[in-house]
């Protein structure tokens, strides 16, 4: 059967994904926004502001280095794959889509912890514009 086979391949490609914060080459992306500002391409800003990027990025993958065990598995991978689609990667891509994802799922987690998390257009909850939505008439 080629299906597990497939999937135990696939779970192999992900688990290092998880373990550890990755590497990911940011010289891509802090070279196009260094030329951004420049005046020309041979403009001394632009290896400046190449290094000053470069720096940053450095400083958020410190960062993310201490909050990676906090994250969950499945956001990593999903996070790790989606800033390296595109050929330009970056830490702080990374770290804001981890947090947004774990945001989510806190809020989530609150939100049925009060019961509250009903179904969209559900009686009692908001409809189009804010309105709110009126429970069908009981029948007489």
């Amino acid at each position: 059967m080629i299906l597990p086979t497939a999937l135990a391949l696939g779970a192999q490609l992900m688990l290092p994904v998880a373990d550890s914060v990755p590497d990911l080459n940011v010289e891509q992306v802090c070279d196009g926004i260094a030329k951004q500002g420049g005046v020309t391409f041979r403009d001394p800003a632009v290896a400046r502001e190449k290094k000053s990027c470069i720096d940053s990025e450095m400083l958020v993958r410190a960062e993310l280095a201490k909050q990676w065990s906090s994250f969950s598995p499945p956001d990593k991978v999903s996070c790790v794959n989606e800033s390296r689609m595109g050929g330009e990667s970056s830490y702080a891509e990374l770290l804001t889509c981890l947090e947004m994802a774990r945001d989510v799922r806190n809020m989530r987690s609150e939100a049925e912890g009060r019961g509250k998390a009903a179904a969209p257009g559900a009686s009692g909850t908001p409809g189009a514009a804010g309105t709110p939505r009126v429970a069908p008439a009981a029948p007489k």
